[in-house]
């Protein structure tokens, strides 16, 4: 299996824990591309050039963070990372999409401040701060105490708030957010975490 990356991608970084998590590192090649450049592998796997993408077992591209770690998870060791169903699936599901929207939004502002300053809006930006700083708050809200056992909405929301620290240093993400700053600092202790950090 391949997964195609890049080093500061933390979509891709939430598969890189899990690959680590379920002993699967030795199984999946990881290989980084630039999908600004259209990576030819990329795009041939990706109709979007999107990182994370998975090449599977059986050959076929898998795309999209969350659809490549359930797969990575059901077919790696050790418990599962995702509940098969019921109550405990969904607490988990909400609390990873809470971490996914807190880095679309950073991502946004990112890619944003990339473009052309002329081009820039004032006004999405203030929004998608906003909304970053929102998702954050309902993490904080949500997130189980730093001896809690690892689970997909944990990584994402660990991934999240770490990410945050290094894309956008100025925001603060930690104040006012004790849980979820004492969870990020358990998670960066692990193996898997500091193997992936962000560069």
């Amino acid at each position: 299996m391949i997964l195609y990356i890049t080093a500061p991608s933390p979509f891709a970084r939430k598969c890189r824990i899990v690959l680590r998590e379920k002993g699967l590192a030795g199984r999946v090649e990881e290989v980084l591309v630039d999908p600004y450049a259209n990576a030819p592998q990329l795009l041939e796997a990706n109709p979007v050039v999107q990182v994370p993408t998975l090449i599977a077992g059986d050959g076929l591209p898998v795309n999209d963070s969350p659809v490549i770690c359930e797969h990575l998870d059901e077919i790696g060791g050790g418990p599962r990372l995702l509940p098969a169903a019921g109550p405990e699936r969904l607490r988990v599901k909400r609390l990873e999409t809470l971490g996914n929207a807190a880095l679309e939004m950073g991502v946004k502002l990112v890619l944003e401040m990339r473009r052309p300053e002329s081009e820039r809006s004032p006004s999405w930006t203030a929004r998608w701060t906003t909304n970053m700083g929102r998702a954050l708050d309902a993490l904080e809200a949500a997130v189980p105490a730093p001896d809690a056992p690892l689970d997909m909405g944990v990584i994402t929301a660990g991934v999240a708030a770490s990410w945050i620290g290094f894309r956008h240093p100025d925001f603060g993400w930690a104040e006012g957010r004790p849980r979820l700053a004492a969870l990020t600092a358990a998670l960066e202790t692990r193996d898997s975490f500091r193997a992936t950090a962000p560069a």
